[in-house]
């Protein structure tokens, strides 16, 4: 077998991803040749691939598939479009990782759509229902591209020369460790995940995500984002041993001014003291209109540092380096930032987005159990809301993700942010599709408020709010008994409570009574109708109450 050979570039990913309209143009800008394996397939046999689909089926066409790969990887200087389905055959994906450096183009579904609508040269899509086809085949998929890619890069955006300028930064970014990633004998072994950008599309308040492992050893992933020459970083006591010294050295050494700021960990420190701590260390310091704030740490932190970024000298820029899976997946994306007080959670804050997201996986090899299982609620969240296929992944792999397992994490992290990041694209400040990420949130901001704040973790009670929109939807006809099981099992085995504390029903209903979500004195829930799909609507107090009563255990401590 030939020597891995860094001259050639393969480019995987779905069919409708810009493999072929991305790959002559990163040909060109790299003096290289452009090959299209599905093209040299249909000039080898005299047939287009519809056709051999059509009369040899399938399994002929993997076939002649995987030897067009097994020749085309042994070329030098190319840069090779694949077919989408080129890494289901094992031995192609080895030949693709070992023989060239590899680019995964991750678009979504709807963009796909939009761009095959009118192809009937995709005879996967030729069907009753292509969208559901195309998401069977990325959840059947991704975690394949996923398993070779040096480099996973979002092509949702329209402009093709910025895309691949962004490939060329990143092509030189990668030095030989990251390059080549250990890819010996068993890839499924693989203890590295590729790194991605994906983008908050929002005019002139666009930002990037940058998800990966080892983001805070590469200094320039934080300087490139924070202007003037001082910064602050806010963090708690928890994370500062661990990661502050990683963060602020670059920076000092870049000739910044560095303010260190450490709360007191733990979410009944989200609140107006914690804030002010903030601001009496900003003004101690002298910090202007140019300083950039940076979030290190989990929810509480992000939530804290980005009110202080929108509210000190009415705005400066701030960074979130989220450190938890919960903030790498949900909170640290799309600018909600605030306080909680003591008759409702979050409800004193403004939207003020970030100038980044900087999500280093590697720091939740430091995350205690009971975080990790707080983050999975929020990735089971979104495939119950938005995307069922991502929610029968997560059922398939929840123990993986559970053993912290990097290919399934990095799948799960970056399929979060991205359906995140399209909801906030359209609707960035909650007038309407945006609330639907609220889901499981009206019965856990009251669980957390009726204990107090911190008794259970933020995810936690978002796990068994779930649960208990779920029984909501069910009694109401909009999913049925199984689905509802489906989702309980899944909270279950994520590690996160099933059954809710007893908080009485009358303060049960004044707690969700708060809530930012109502209209008129009216409860709005974000409902199941069906798994997959969210609805929001009010709901008769007797069917509420119902729930409440199968929900709940009398003196059931957590």
């Amino acid at each position: 077998m030939p020597e891995a050979n860094s001259n050639n570039i393969f480019l995987v990913g779905l069919m409708g991803s810009g493999k072929t309209t991305i790959g002559r143009l990163l040909a060109r800008r790299l003096g290289k040749r452009f090959v299209d394996s599905d093209h040299a397939i249909e000039a080898r046999t005299g047939a287009t691939i519809p056709w051999i689909f059509e009369i040899e089926g399938e399994p002929s066409f993997r076939r002649r598939e995987a030897e067009m790969i097994r020749e085309l990887t042994g070329q030098d200087g190319i840069v090779l479009a694949t077919g989408g389905g080129a890494v289901l055959d094992a031995a192609s994906r080895a030949l693709l990782a070992e023989r060239g450096t590899v680019i995964y183009l991750r678009a979504g579904i709807g963009s796909i759509l939009q761009r095959t609508s009118h192809d009937k040269n995709r005879p996967l899509l030729q069907t009753a229902d292509p969208r559901r086809k195309l998401e069977q085949l990325l959840a059947q998929r991704e975690p394949l591209y996923r398993e070779i890619a040096d480099l996973v890069i979002d092509t949702g955006r329209p402009n093709v020369q910025s895309m691949v300028q962004t490939i060329l930064e990143q092509l030189d970014a990668l030095d030989g460790g990251r390059a080549r990633r250990a890819k010996a004998a068993s890839m499924n072994q693989a203890t590295q995940a590729a790194h991605l950008t994906l983008n908050v599309d929002l005019g002139e308040r666009s930002y990037p995500i940058a998800i990966g492992p080892g983001l805070l050893a590469d200094p320039a992933a934080l300087l490139r984002h924070v202007g003037g020459h001082k910064a602050a970083i806010v963090t708690n006591t928890t994370v500062a041993p661990l990661y502050l010294e990683q963060v602020a050295a670059p920076l000092r050494a870049a000739g910044k001014e560095v303010v260190e700021i450490v709360l007191p960990d733990g979410e009944e420190h989200k609140q107006w003291g914690s804030l002010m701590a903030i601001f009496d260390a900003l003004l101690a310091n002298k910090c202007d209109r140019k300083t950039t704030l940076i979030a290190l740490g989990g929810g509480v932190i992000g939530d804290l540092t980005g009110y202080a970024a929108a509210s000190y000298m009415r705005g400066v820029p701030f960074v979130q380096i989220p450190t938890t899976l919960l903030a790498q997946v949900d909170s640290s994306v799309g600018g909600k930032t605030g306080i909680n007080h003591p008759l409702g959670k979050n409800m004193i804050g403004a939207f003020y987005q970030p100038r980044a997201v900087l999500a280093d996986t590697s720091t939740l090899d430091t995350l205690p159990a009971r975080e990790l299982a707080a983050g999975l609620a929020e990735v089971i969240k979104h495939g119950a809301i938005l995307d069922g296929a991502f929610f029968d992944w997560i059922e398939a792999n929840i123990e993986r993700l559970v053993a912290r397992d990097p290919l399934a994490l990095a799948h799960a992290i970056a399929r979060s942010c991205e359906i995140k990041a399209d909801v906030v694209r359209k609707d960035e400040r909650e007038g309407g599709l945006r609330a639907v990420l609220n889901f499981g949130h009206t019965f856990g901001h009251a669980i957390e408020a009726g204990l107090g704040y911190g008794a259970w973790l933020h995810g936690e009670a978002v796990g068994c709010g779930m649960v208990m929109a779920a029984d909501l939807s069910q009694r109401l006809g909009l999913i049925d008994a199984a689905s509802c099981e489906r989702l309980r099992k899944l909270v279950r085995a994520a590690g996160l409570p099933v059954v809710a504390p007893d908080l009485g029903q009358a303060r049960w209903i004044e707690l969700m009574e708060v809530d930012k979500k109502n209209e008129g004195g009216a409860i709005k829930f974000i409902l199941l109708k069906p798994l997959g799909s969210p609805s929001i609507a009010s709901v008769p107090q007797e069917t509420l109450h119902a729930t409440l009563a199968a929900c709940i255990v009398q003196d059931t401590p957590h």
